[in-house]
């Protein structure tokens, strides 16, 4: 994503299932809805600090049946 930008205040690495974040570090946008490679334990932990964005409305469990490549629509609530 091009998007320029360094770590806001309260960005963190331990987040919440069906949290938004943009990974500066990355330059990735990321859906978080179970634990990661930097996971310890049953939390969910990106790489490095996150930048919040919002959260998934539904259950983010749904991310858990889309294959990698496939292409996704987010719309604002």
């Amino acid at each position: 994503i091009p998007v320029k930008t360094g770590l806001k205040q309260g960005a963190r690495e331990v987040v919440s299932s069906g949290e938004l974040g943009y990974w500066p570090t990355g330059h990735a946008f990321c859906i978080f809805f179970g634990p990661t490679p930097a996971s310890r334990g049953d939390e969910i932990r990106a790489a490095s600090a996150v930048n919040i964005l919002g959260k998934v409305l539904s259950d983010p469990k749904v991310f858990l049946k889309v294959k990698d490549g496939a292409k996704i629509t987010l719309e604002k609530a």
